[in-house]
């Protein structure tokens, strides 16, 4: 069977449409796009349904064939959720109160979603973790409430089945898949005591000895806790909001790594400065983590903490998994100027190096070959619009909104797992009527009065790092001790400049005519040559220094004195040289 067309949402002050899609997204003719401007939209974790809600009612269709399934008269809604099992519609408006009602009215409510009929109407006045999590099989819900978890079973939400109470609980997060369910939770730390995230297998919440793992930490105002798709382990995120040392303005992160096995650890980061963005692989295995002060490292690692690729350094804040786990894309939006770097994951190799500038959205198709980026009001109010690309960096369709008109989301549809399959990697750019746009070299600022001067180590701004595979037994300088990696560089630029240096011919003298003090001359001459063949040696190494150096390669601090030292060198070559 063939495998399914995604559909894109697109969102905007124009109204809400349906595309059917890539590589050419075209309005979906059996949907009939609503004209009113929309506050949401939302797809199921199926696909199989999709709601909006345009100022008026909520609307639910079968994107399919258009074909309406609800409708609810909820015109203030601001936010929608669907149930994993599509049982259950979850709507959430601003919590206000009025004269009638002082205390407010319950603004989150839980719909029968085929009668229409409400189940539960809640109250919940922050946004964040407004909506209830579900188990895969809709067997468990949970809820924070008051520091406290709140699990629900068999969507019964008249009792409460099941509550976890532990100090102040200011946020959790619910293991993918289905049952036995896992949770996780945090308690921030006070009056000198560290903050800490434990793991419970629900029920078993009771006891000293009921948690699957427990990881303690200091500097911790919020976490963000992320499940791998396996539901074997768990990444936290601790960020504080201000950096007391003052080297970042973006305060302080640390990344620690829990399993359910009981396993826990402090992710090693190799450069100093904020963690932009972690990123869990697909397959479960590994996860890639985007940090250090500009330009940023990127470097993969596995389920025991150890660097198992490193992408070097650029300009570059979030990290992108396609959904078959095959592709990495390495991106920096917001502040930086929209370069992407697509790598191979398995053969750690890079395919493109497209650039979207001024792009606040980005997100993968279902089919794991294309993408979409999009500038979104109320981020940017200009240039609005949506590009499609395939990963190969080539623009199959750029779509601009007409003048006076926003664009506020687009979204494409969620499909179960399994409905692509995984497909070779091509490296040849996909043919398209955009063409592609590939991102210019990049040079560091330069002062105006450099600018008229040849480019030296000394007056760059950082040291590029270029990409490092840290896998044991893989090919490259970094399999090598750091001792056997220094004398293979000293043997390479030995053997260069042996290479390269070329011996001066010797006159022919007659030794039975030489005088005393032509043979005193004659040696004084010999060392001096000696001396300039030394000189040329040194300048000829320094010069594949200079080579390596401009290739990527990074050099030892010897090696860097060395390349400082030429002038030096020169001026006194050149001393000898008239001095003959």
């Amino acid at each position: 069977m063939a495998p399914p067309v995604p559909l894109l949402a697109v969102r905007g002050s124009d109204g809400t449409s349906l595309l059917r899609g890539p590589p050419h997204c075209e309005p979906h003719a059996a949907f009939q796009r609503d004209c009113r401007p929309s506050r949401c939209v939302t797809f199921s974790t199926d696909g199989t349904l999709f709601g909006w809600c345009n100022g008026q009612n909520v609307s639910i269709v079968n994107p399919s064939d258009g074909a309406v399934v609800s409708t609810f008269d909820l015109p203030k809604t601001a936010l929608l959720e669907f149930s994993p099992l599509n049982n259950i519609l979850v709507t959430w408006q601003l919590y206000t109160k009025t004269q009638d009602s002082p205390q407010g009215e319950a603004n989150l409510q839980l719909w029968e979603l085929r009668s229409g009929r409400l189940i539960k109407a809640l109250y919940q006045k922050k946004v964040e973790s407004w909506c209830p999590s579900w188990s895969e099989d809709e067997k468990i819900c949970v809820r924070i409430v008051n520091n406290e978890l709140h699990f629900y079973e068999d969507n019964d939400f008249d009792s409460i089945a099941n509550k976890l109470h532990m100090q102040k609980v200011s946020d959790f997060a619910l293991s993918p898949g289905g049952q036995p369910s896992k949770v996780a939770v945090y308690v921030p730390g006070s009056k000198g005591a560290p903050s800490f995230v434990r793991l419970y297998q629900y029920p078993a919440f009771g006891g000293p000895t009921a948690a699957l793992a427990n990881k303690s930490f200091f500097k911790a105002d919020r976490v963000m806790m992320q499940w791998n798709k396996k539901a074997s382990a768990v990444l936290v995120t601790a960020s504080t909001e201000v950096d007391k040392t003052g080297a970042s303005y973006y305060g302080e992160q640390t990344l620690h790594y829990l399993g359910v096995n009981g396993e826990t650890a402090l992710v090693q980061l190799s450069k100093n400065g904020p963690i932009y963005d972690v990123a869990w692989s697909p397959s479960s295995t590994e996860f890639c983590v985007v940090y250090g002060f500009m330009p940023a490292k990127a470097t993969v690692f596995n389920l025991k903490c150890d660097p198992v690729y490193d992408f070097g350094t650029g300009p570059r804040n979030a990290a992108y998994y396609s959904p078959q786990g095959h592709i990495l894309i390495l991106a920096g939006f917001g502040n930086l100027r929209g370069q992407m770097e697509v790598w191979d994951v398995k053969n750690y190799k890079q395919v493109s190096k497209p650039q979207a500038p001024d792009a606040t959205h980005f997100s993968w198709c279902p089919d794991g070959e294309h993408i979409v980026t999009a500038t979104c009001s109320p981020r940017l109010r200009v240039s609005n619009g949506y590009k499609i690309w395939h990963y190969t960096g080539s623009v199959l369709q750029k779509w601009d909104v007409t003048a006076g008109s926003e664009l506020w989301e687009v979204r494409w549809q969620s499909l179960p797992d399994g409905s692509f399959p995984k497909r070779p990697i091509k490296y040849q750019a996909a043919p398209s009527q955009l063409g592609s746009t590939q991102a210019p070299p990049t040079q560091a600022y330069r002062p105006p009065a450099l600018r008229h001067l040849p480019a030296t180590p000394s007056s760059k701004l950082h040291e590029d790092e270029p990409p490092q595979d840290l896998r044991p037994g893989a090919s490259g300088e970094k399999s090598l001790s750091k001792s056997a990696l220094k004398n293979q560089r000293k043997r390479e630029a030995k053997k260069a400049a042996k290479q390269e240096a070329k011996p001066e011919p010797e006159p022919p003298t007659d030794p039975a005519a030489v005088s005393n003090s032509q043979s005193e001359a004659s040696i004084g001459d010999a060392e001096v040559e000696k001396k300039i063949k030394n000189l040329k040696k040194k300048l000829k190494a320094i010069e594949e220094l200079k080579e390596q150096q401009a290739s990527g390669k990074v050099l030892q601090k010897n090696q860097v004195e060395k390349i400082q030292k030429e002038e030096q060198l020169l001026k006194e070559l050149q001393e000898l040289q008239i001095g003959q």
